[in-house]
């Protein structure tokens, strides 16, 4: 990556790198609803690396690949973040089951079935599964909004690798993980196998002897059971 004079050759450099953009655009892509396009992913990675390579610092200690990792990383979240996935009318019902399930937990003392839920929303348990799959097509960042009742908090720092480990910190941290260990068996391992292992759907409904679609119901059941409980931190 240097010239004959011994300087660093930009282009060269950049072209060292692509491929790095091509496979984080594809991890990325396969945990997404099928409208994402790779192409969009891989051209904000590319503004993101052109940005990594102009800003990096050596003397900061972070290695140039970690940073230009990191960088192009959260570029593509931030591409993500910029596009509005649900109708409102979906987001107000996605609200009102949080509601729904944080009441009946308090109710019951234990984490509400689904068809408990669904009687609360008066809803019948094909339309409330119809539900789950319509909010989970706007999931992309999941926990990104769990504190959106109070503003435009993230919990996902810009130039994170957004691992589960790395969403929250401190205290908030804590609430996540005491949330997670509630959540019924399967949502518990659905989540595991999905922030941790980083398995794709079709994958996951393997494991669990589930369809696609099933594991985006049960993945946005467990996201606002989430939302429900750490809203109250």
């Amino acid at each position: 990556m240097y010239t004959a004079q011994g300087k660093i050759d930009p282009q060269a450099q950049l072209e060292a790198y692509l491929p790095m953009v091509r496979r984080q655009a594809l991890a990325l892509q396969v945990r997404l609803p099928a409208g994402v396009d790779l192409d969009d992913l891989i051209q904000a990675g590319m503004l993101g690396l052109i940005e990594a390579l102009g800003r990096y610092d050596p003397s900061q200690g972070a290695q140039l690949s970690t940073y230009a990792s990191q960088r192009v990383h959260g570029a593509m979240l931030d591409e993500l973040r910029s596009r509005d996935w649900l109708p409102r009318r979906v987001r107000r019902q996605a609200r009102a089951l949080e509601t729904t399930i944080r009441e009946l937990q308090q109710k019951l003392g234990r984490v509400p079935e689904e068809r408990e839920i669904a009687a609360t929303m008066d809803m019948d348990l094909v339309s409330y599964r119809q539900l789950l799959g319509d909010i989970n097509n706007g999931l992309l960042l999941p926990f990104e909004d769990i504190l959106e009742e109070k503003g435009e908090q993230s919990f996902c720092d810009q130039q994170s690798s957004c691992l589960l480990s790395e969403l929250i910190e401190g205290d908030q941290r804590q609430a996540l993980i005491d949330a997670i260990t509630e959540l019924p068996e399967r949502e518990k391992l659905l989540m595991g196998l999905y922030y941790q292992e980083e398995l794709n759907l079709k994958e996951i409904g393997a494991v669990l002897g589930v369809s696609e679609s099933r594991v985006c119901q049960l993945h946005s059941q467990a996201i606002r059971r989430l939302r429900s409980q750490l809203c109250e931190y």
